[in-house]
This record gives C-alpha cells, structure tokens and sequence, in this order.
C-alpha cells in the first residue's frame, strides 16, 4: 500500500506510503524515456539557502552535518529520485528501508534490488503486519476510532510504526539523518518527524520533497537523466495511492474536483456496489475483550482475520468512503478511501460494546473514543494521554466478548445478529409478552416522579418569573 505517495500524509515511500509515484495503468517496470534517447535537461536543485542556514526546527539537518541517511523507501518516483538526489545533493551514503504493513501487490525483491542498483549502501525490508496489527489496529478497533465522519485512520497508525522502524535501523546501521518522501502539505510529515523526534532526538530529518521544489515534470525529467525505472508511464497523471492492511487512500487528479462524482478506475480494492454479488452475505465476527479472534466459526491469525475480512467486504461492495476531510495542517480535502475490512470489523465491535455496555459507559466512551482517534490522526501517537487512554479501552473492553453478525449486500453493512456472555440484556425482562418478575411496571410512577423532579421544579420557576402558562 502506499504506492502513491504525495497523499495528505504525502508518501513516505516506505512500502507503505509510497511516494509521488501513484498507482500507474501499467505494473511494468520502464525507463522514463526511450533506451538511447539523448535528455540534454541536467537538474541540479540545491539545497535551499534558508534550510542550510536557517533550519526552523532543532531535528532539521544542516547539509553539513548529513553524512549517512536512512531512507524510508518504497521504489516509486518520489523516493526513487530521493535516493539519488540525496546521494548528490549531501555526499552522503543512502541506507534504503522498506516497510511491509500489508500493501498488496509488492515485490519486495524488485524493491530491495531497485535501491541498490540507485546507489543506497543497504537495503532493509521489514515484514511488520503482524505487530501493526496486534499494536496498532487492535488498539483503534478498541477504540472504534474514526476520524470525521468515515475515515478508520488506516495511514495515521501506520506512520508511527514506520518512523520507530526508521528509527531502529537507523541506530542499528550507522545513520545520523531519517529521510522521508512527504510534502509540506500533508498530515504524514507530522507523524514522521514527531516520532523521530521524540524517539530519537540525537537524530536529524531532511524532507527532499519538501525542499527540492521539483515539480512532477522536473522529477520525470530527473529519473529520465539517471536512467531511473518507474512503474508504467508518465502521459496521465496517476492517482495518489496509500494502502495497508486497514485500508486504502486515492487522492489526486479528477478527486480534487468536488463536482465530480467517482471514476471507476480509482476503485483496485472494493468492488463497485452496482457490480457486487446479487444474493446477500452474512458474516459472522468473533472478538474476545474486545479482539477480533474469528470469522464464519473458524478462529484465525489476526492478520489473516483482517486480510479475509477485506477480501468478502470487498466482494461485497462494501468500505467506499468518499470523504471531506480537515487536515491538522489547515487544509480542506477530498479522499477516496476503501476499506472493507475497516467497516465490518468496527461496525461489529461497536455493536457488541453496546450488548455489553451500561448506559453510562455509552455515554462517556464515544467522547474518548474521538480525542483517542484524534491524537492518532494528528500525529500524536507518542502523546502520553493517548497510553492512557488505551489504559481505558483496555478496561472497557474486558465484558466485549461475542460474537455479531453482518449483513453485507451490495455496499452496504447492516448488524443482524448478535450474543455476548456478558450481555447487559434479559429476553424476559425486555420482552412486552410478559409482566412482572424482576421489572415491576407498578414501580415505574414512583421512578417518573422522582426522575422528572429537578426539570419539573425549574420549569414552574422559570414559568413563574415570566408569567408564563
């Protein structure tokens, strides 16, 4: 996932968040240009006099002080022109670090072979899908953490992870700058520099894409210069792709029009709702404290559990987002966002806290359920208030054991069925077949009395004053 990068976050060209290069029509590896075409263009973009002498934050890295640079890598345009430029640019030895949370579709030899044949030093490939999940996404379904109105911050939890990741192998390799593929208009350059920063302050960042002010065409012009290999071609500009294992992002060309309703092409993960399955699909989701452990009767991996979540979801039409959405930095944006695995499991959760939950853990828990999501999409993750919410989750979630049932048809997910050992909730006592037992309507006068007594009391005061009725 990732495979677009300049995305709000801006691609971190990790595996996961890819850089500028979105998602191309072609999947074949070309030069940017014919082999023997003469490119007389020669780009030689400095690094900008106000950061070399003037860095606005004490992790920014003065050129002089850059020798060798962990790059966080994902073989698209962005960080592909990055590792040579920086190479030129710092006189520094690259080391190129790729991170796997679940994007579908890579090759991670071709990646790892790509960097070094541009230059880097050493090239790292982390496979991290399973702690992204048990460290990251439990802890947001935990917290049906939602950003706005749709968005299950599938790239705001992965960026943390990968900058600590940045961090390790940096230390581990001899690095004194992290790199990173983001814009300067994103949410992603936060969340990067942030756990940097905070995790390692000994280390420094340099953002190219930020400061090398090449446009798409000048870093087209660049790769053709040094012969480096893209995906596809370069005569429609593609989308910004982000992805992993919760979800995918599409950004870029017709989406910033709001005019415009979807194309077709932007959807590669969910089918469009109109193409989806005649005939309905239940699927059944299995959590304990609040854990999805199975799906359809069959207890599974998590990671296998989200991926099979996403493919049926998926089948069915279901997890399309289209999303205004206000970044941390200030600007208003469209996303196309799919994520099946997201809606079904969130949506199951959800339910099932409500089965196990009092009335006045609902009333207080969506409240934290927004600053937790919050903190995370705002580049927080590291915030101590964030660890104790978790705390909270944590215990809120001891009682969210069962199991629910989703109905998916055709886009849609619709809750149909649901049980919990802990369920706050008695047929009998529910049930207007019958009186009596442990809920005693008589009593109920007695409660409505009591209940309305204050709001009663005030009304007449205020009536009184205003010579009201």
């Amino acid at each position: 996932m990732a495979r677009g990068a300049r995305e709000g976050g801006g691609g971190i060209g990790v595996g996961l968040a890819p850089d500028a290069c979105p998602r191309f029509a072609s999947n074949t590896a070309a030069f940017l240009g014919h082999p023997g075409e003469s490119h007389p263009i020669t780009l030689r973009t400095p690094v900008p006099d106000a950061i070399r002498e003037h860095p606005t934050a004490s992790y920014q890295a003065k050129p002089e002080d850059v020798h060798r640079v962990l790059l966080l890598y994902s073989g698209g345009l962005d960080t592909s022109v990055m590792l040579k430029w920086i190479q030129d640019q710092y006189r520094a030895e690259v080391v190129a670090l790729t991170v796997n949370l679940g994007q579908p579709g890579e090759d991670y030899d071709v990646i790892r072979g790509k960097a070094l044949d541009l230059g880097a030093v050493e090239c790292h490939v982390v496979d991290a899908r399973e702690e992204f999940a048990r460290e990251y996404v439990v802890r947001a379904i935990k917290a049906n953490a939602i950003y706005g109105r749709g968005y299950p911050l599938f790239t705001a939890l992965g960026r943390p992870l990968i900058a600590a990741k940045a961090v390790e192998y940096a230390r581990r390799t001899g690095c004194d700058t992290v790199a990173h593929g983001c814009t300067g208009k994103g949410n992603d350059q936060v969340r990067i520099e942030a756990t940097v920063a905070t995790l390692a302050p000994e280390l420094k960042v340099i953002a190219p894409v930020r400061s090398w002010r090449m446009g798409r065409e000048e870093e087209i012009a660049y790769a053709r210069e040094h012969r480096i290999l893209v995906k596809g071609g370069t005569e429609v500009a593609p989308y910004s792709i982000d992805d992993n294992l919760w979800g995918r992002s599409s950004e870029g060309r017709w989406i910033e029009d709001l005019d415009r309703a979807p194309e077709d092409d932007v959807f590669q993960l969910v089918t469009r709702p109109e193409e989806a399955p005649d005939e309905a699909e239940v699927v059944t989701v299995e959590f304990e404290r609040g854990v999805p452990v199975g799906l359809n009767g069959e207890r599974l991996p998590l990671v296998e559990l989200i991926e099979r979540a996403g493919e049926i979801g998926a089948r069915h039409g279901v997890g399309i987002v289209d999303h205004i959405e206000d970044r941390i930095v200030g600007l208003k944006v469209r996303d196309i966002y799919e994520v099946p695995a997201a809606t079904i499991l969130l949506l199951a959760h959800r339910e099932l806290e409500a089965l196990v939950g009092t009335i006045h853990q609902h009333e207080v828990k969506p409240t934290l359920d927004q600053k937790w999501a919050y903190l995370v999409y705002a580049g927080l993750w590291w915030e101590p208030l964030r660890t104790d919410l978790d705390a909270f989750m944590d215990a809120a979630n001891e009682q969210v054991t069962g199991t629910v049932g989703v109905r998916l048809y055709k886009g849609s997910a619709r809750v149909v069925t649901r049980s919990s050992p802990n369920a706050v909730y008695d047929a009998q006592l529910a049930s207007f077949a019958q009186s009596g037992g442990l809920f005693s309507q008589e009593a109920s006068p007695g409660f409505i009395e009591l209940w309305s007594l204050q709001s009663r009391m005030a009304w007449r005061l205020r009536n009184e004053r205003t010579g009201g009725d």
